[in-house]
């Protein structure tokens, strides 16, 4: 194991056994800066997807893979709240769709512990059940 020490955090630890890196940033600051292309910088923790999932929206709904969430409740046709692990810090968070042809996905609601999302026909809006979909979520964690 590789650690660089700083009082009494590492800031930064290599586990060569499981080639996990930790990257500590309660070192004082609030940010992780790394340098992207050419000369541009970004603020690592605003980057980051927070949640993600591919998701079957039909019989009985559930999430095939995803990060960060916790689970879903089936609201009836093309309906769904879905669950976060650890809760987005305010209600401004995006939610980005990826959906089969022809089908509308819309968020109702975006609350800090769930959201709520509505899956439509893209032609007439009739409320459809759809698999699969895919969502991601980009924001701040509580």
């Amino acid at each position: 194991k590789i650690q660089i020490p700083n009082s009494d955090s590492d800031v930064i630890s290599l586990d060569a056994s499981t080639g996990n890196i930790t990257l500590n940033k309660n070192l004082g600051g609030n940010s992780i800066t790394v340098q992207g292309e050419g000369t541009a910088t970004t603020n690592l923790q605003q980057g980051l997807i927070k949640a993600w999932y591919q998701f079957d929206g039909t019989g009985t709904v559930n999430f095939r893979d995803s990060f960060n969430m916790s689970g879903t409740t089936d609201g009836g046709t093309g309906t769904y709240a879905n669950a976060y692990t650890n809760n987005m810090s305010n209600t401004n968070y995006a939610i980005l769709t990826g959906e089969v042809a022809q089908t509308d996905i819309g968020t109702q609601s975006n609350s800090t512990d769930h959201h709520d999302l509505l899956t439509r026909q893209g032609f007439d809006s009739t409320t459809i059940d759809v698999d699969p979909f895919y969502i991601g979520v980009a924001g701040d964690l509580a």
